[in-house]
C-alpha cells in the first residue's frame, strides 16, 4: 500500500470533511432539480425522508465499520458477509461504479454552474469540457496524498457549508419566508406515488457520500467510535443544509422554473433574491463543493478498488505505469469518470448511479441479516427496514424509468451483468491458475 495513506492519518473533522464533500457536491446543485421534477411542491419533504431512509441504512454500515474497521470498507463488509468470492466481488464493484457515476455527475454539475456566469447554454459542449478539465484537476491532487487530501477537504467544506447556509438564509429572508408555508405545502395530485418514490430514489443518492466514511475507515483515528461518529454529524449536517436548500430555492421560484433550471436551478434561484451579485456568489460556491466532491470520491473510490485489487478480487495491468497499486487505480478511476462524463447527460448518470447504489446497499444489509447480525451485534428490526425501504424505492424507481426511460434500466441492467460474468470467470479462471502453480 502506499506510504501516504497511514493509519490515524484522517481526524474526525477529516472525515466528516470527506463525507459532507461528497454528499454536498451531488446532493445539492445536482440532485435538487431533479428531485422537484418528480414530487412537486413536495420536494423539500423528499430530502427529510431520504435522510430517514439513509439513516437506517446507515445505521448497518456504523455496526460494521465498529466490528471491522477498514480501508475499502466496503469491499472488506462484503467479504465478510458473503466470503471471497464473486458475490462480494461484484458488490463492491458496483458501489465502486455508482461513485464514479456520482463523479461524472458533479463534474457535470461544475461545467453546467461555471457556464452560468458567462450566459453560456446548459447544452454547451464547454460543459463536458469543464467537467474533464475537473477531473483532472482532482485527479492531480489525489496523488498528492492523504495530508493534502484532508486539509483541501477541510477547507472546502467549511467555505461550502458556510457559502450554502448563507445562500439558504438569504434567499429565505428575500423571498418572506415563514414556516408555516413549510408545513402546508399544497399536496399535489398532479404526480403518482411511483413518482414520489422515484423522487426518493435521487434523494437517497444526495445521502450516499457517507460510504465515503467507511471506505477511508482503515486512516481515521480511533474509528471503531469516530467512523460511526462521523457518518452521524454527515448525515445531520447535511439533511439541515438540504432543507435549507430546498425551501430557499421554493420560495424564489415555481416548480416549472426549477425544472426548467434542473441542472443549476441554486443559480436560477438566486437572481430574484440576490441579482448577479447571487449569481456569482452560488456558482462560487457551486464550484468550490463540486471540486471538493471530485477530490473525496476519487479519494475513497481508488482505496476501495485498490483494496479489491490486494484482495484479488478484480484483475489488475500496470500497462507499463509506474507506481503502486493505488496510484494505478486513480488513473483507471479517473478515465472512467471522463467517458461518463463526456457521453451522458446529469439524469441519465443520477438515474445509474441510483439503481447501482440502492441494489448494491440492499446486498449490503442482506448480508448483515443473513449472516453478520450477531457478530456486529445488529438489531434485526432495523435492518429488515433498510431492506425493504431500499426494496420499495428501487422498484418504484425502476417503474418510472420503464415509461419514460428504457435506456436507463437497460443500460444498468447490462453493466450489472457484465459485472457479475465477468467478476466469475475471473475469480474461477484466477483460482485455477492459482491451484496449476
Amino acid at each position: 500500500m502506499d506510504n501516504n495513506y497511514k493509519k490515524d492519518s484522517l481526524s474526525l473533522i477529516g472525515a466528516v470533511a470527506l463525507g459532507t464533500g461528497v454528499m454536498i457536491g451531488a446532493g445539492i446543485f445536482a440532485l435538487l432539480g431533479q428531485v422537484a421534477e418528480l414530487s412537486g411542491n413536495l420536494f423539500p419533504l423528499a430530502f427529510i425522508a431520504g435522510a430517514i431512509i439513509s439513516g437506517f441504512s446507515a445505521y448497518g454500515y456504523i455496526k460494521l465499520s465498529n466490528a471491522f474497521p477498514s480501508s475499502g470498507g466496503i469491499a472488506m463488509y462484503l467479504v465478510k458477509a458473503y466470503g471471497k468470492g464473486t458475490v462480494a466481488a461484484s458488490g463492491a464493484l458496483l458501489m465502486a461504479f455508482s461513485m464514479i457515476i456520482n463523479e461524472s455527475l458533479v463534474a457535470r454539475t461544475f461545467g453546467s454552474y461555471t457556464l452560468q456566469l458567462f450566459n453560456v447554454g446548459n447544452n454547451s459542449v464547454w460543459v463536458p469540457i469543464l467537467g474533464v478539465l475537473l477531473i483532472v484537476g482532482a485527479f492531480l491532487i489525489n496523488i498528492s496524498g492523504n495530508n493534502i487530501i484532508g486539509k483541501s477537504s477541510l477547507v472546502m467544506a467549511i467555505i461550502k457549508v458556510g457559502g450554502i447556509a448563507i445562500f439558504a438564509i438569504g434567499a429565505l429572508y428575500a423571498a418572506g419566508f415563514y414556516f408555516q408555508a413549510a408545513i402546508t405545502l399544497s399536496n399535489s395530485t398532479e404526480y403518482a406515488t411511483t413518482d414520489y418514490l422515484g423522487a426518493l430514489a435521487l434523494s437517497i443518492l444526495a445521502y450516499k457520500g457517507f460510504t465515503t466514511i467507511t471506505n477511508s475507515g482503515g486512516e481515521i483515528t480511533n474509528p471503531k467510535k469516530n467512523v460511526g461518529r462521523a457518518i452521524i454529524i454527515s448525515l445531520l449536517v447535511c439533511t439541515i443544509l438540504y432543507l435549507l436548500v430546498a425551501f430557499a430555492v421554493s420560495s424564489n421560484l415555481t416548480i416549472s422554473e426549477i425544472v426548467a433550471a434542473k441542472d443549476y436551478s441554486l443559480a436560477e434561484a438566486s437572481k430574484p433574491a440576490f441579482g448577479k451579485y447571487g449569481l456569482w456568489f452560488t456558482v462560487g460556491i457551486a464550484i468550490v463543493a463540486t471540486i471538493s466532491g471530485i477530490i473525496a470520491s476519487i479519494f475513497a473510490v481508488s482505496r476501495m478498488t485498490a483494496m479489491l485489487t490486494d484482495m484479488k478480487l478484480i484483475p489488475h495491468k500496470h500497462f507499463g505505469m509506474p507506481g503502486n497499486v493505488q496510484k494505478h487505480m486513480l488513473v483507471y478511476v479517473a478515465i472512467i469518470a471522463i467517458i461518463l462524463t463526456i457521453f451522458f447527460d446529469l439524469s441519465r448518470i443520477a438515474s445509474l448511479g441510483a439503481i447501482f447504489y440502492l441494489v448494491m446497499d440492499i446486498g449490503i444489509q442482506w448480508g448483515i441479516l443473513r449472516n453478520l447480525r450477531k457478530e456486529v451485534k445488529a438489531n434485526s428490526a432495523i435492518i429488515i427496514i433498510a431492506i425493504l425501504l431500499d426494496v420499495i424505492v428501487l422498484c418504484a424507481f425502476l417503474w418510472i424509468k420503464a415509461s419514460s426511460d428504457i435506456t436507463v434500466i437497460i443500460v444498468a441492467f447490462v453493466a450489472m451483468t457484465l459485472i457479475l460474468s465477468g467478476e466469475r470467470w475471473f475469480l474461477t479462471t484466477d483460482k485455477h491458475n492459482q491451484d496449476s502453480e
